[in-house]
């Protein structure tokens, strides 16, 4: 079953990440490339990446037929995705294993939600 395992950043978790000297940022960035190489090993990663800065994100609708975009970053958010795993393992205590050793785990917040899995969906 996949599950995305959601690593979200908020005003707290960006103030200490300033506060991080460079040999610390660096084991944290260390720590998202072993254990995706850990995961690409198992089978188990289908995709991780991290996003961005939350200043270049567009938020999109549409209405009345017509895209609008607003430019971020959006002042109602004070939670945002920072980065993402999705991974294909067998039970959902695997992926909570997993979320439990991402760098994020241990200061900020990172999320496990089921992919919806619409194969059987007679659509």
């Amino acid at each position: 079953m996949k599950y995305l395992i959601l690593i979200h950043s908020n005003p707290k978790s960006r103030a200490l990440w300033e506060t991080l000297d460079d040999d610390q940022r660096y084991a944290l960035g260390k720590g998202h490339m072993e254990l995706t190489e850990a995961l690409t090993e198992s089978g188990e990663l289908v995709v991780s990446e991290g996003l961005a800065d939350l200043e270049l994100a567009k938020r999109v609708s549409v209405r009345d037929g017509r895209t609008l975009t607003s430019d971020g970053p959006f002042a109602e958010v004070k939670e945002h995705l920072a980065g993402f795993y999705l991974v294909d393992v067998e039970s959902y205590e695997r992926a909570v294993e997993i979320a439990a050793r991402t760098p994020d785990a241990a200061t900020g917040a990172v999320e496990v939600r089921p992919v919806l899995d619409m194969s059987t969906w007679d659509l």
